[in-house]
């Protein structure tokens, strides 16, 4: 059996593009990512990808006229890699309706809250303004709507009450990692099945 193959898209450090790098080069899921696009140059995810030796494409959003042509190249790019699954990996430009229906059920986000709660920008921040006594991840398939879709899964963790932005996502990134690997691990298993959009996880 093939192993899935996965385009994964970023715009900053890319933490969790390597702990998906990491699980694929040792072979803790069937998968291997085929490319990595990120819509910064330089972002750090792009180093990553290279010293992984996956091949990587930059399309810095700004240099293009709209929106929609900006997609329309990044679609390209995409659809020449063949992927079976395309990761949103800290890729932080929203997507708009004919560019995630074109990969409906086949496109994945990590979110650092527990959705619906917290879509959007700043999400720690709000957190704490907001004195919520927990936060954490969503890894869920993508959806026109914001940070909306059939949620893969959750991981919560407490609010501690010295907690601030920073302390708090770093927590929560240390639960990204291991989540953003768990769902694709499900998907590459074909385990994953929506129902009246909500997710099944086959045994």
């Amino acid at each position: 059996m093939e192993p899935t193959r996965i385009v994964v898209l970023v715009s900053g450090r890319g933490t969790n593009l390597q702990a998906l790098l990491d699980a694929c080069m040792q072979s803790h899921i069937p998968a291997r990512a085929v490319a990595v696009v990120s819509n910064v140059p330089g972002a750090e995810a792009i180093k990553r990808a290279n010293r992984a030796g996956v091949p990587t494409v930059v399309l810095d959003h700004k240099t293009f006229e709209s929106r929609d042509d900006f997609e329309e190249a990044l679609q390209k790019h995409i659809d020449s890699r063949r992927p079976d699954l395309v990761v949103l990996a800290g890729f932080m430009r929203r997507l708009g309706k004919n560019f995630v229906e074109h990969y409906r059920d086949r496109i994945i986000n990590i979110h650092p809250s527990l959705l619906p709660a917290f879509p959007g920008m700043h999400v720690h921040e709000r957190v704490i303004q907001a004195g919520a006594r927990f936060s954490g991840c969503t890894v869920h398939f993508v959806r026109p709507e914001l940070d909306s879709g059939p949620i893969i899964l959750q991981v919560a963790l407490p609010v501690h009450p010295d907690d601030n932005s920073n302390t708090l996502a770093k927590r929560v990134l240390e639960v990204e990692q291991g989540s953003i690997v768990q769902a694709v691990t499900w998907f590459a298993e074909n385990r994953l099945e929506i129902v009246n959009e909500k997710v099944l996880v086959h045994e």
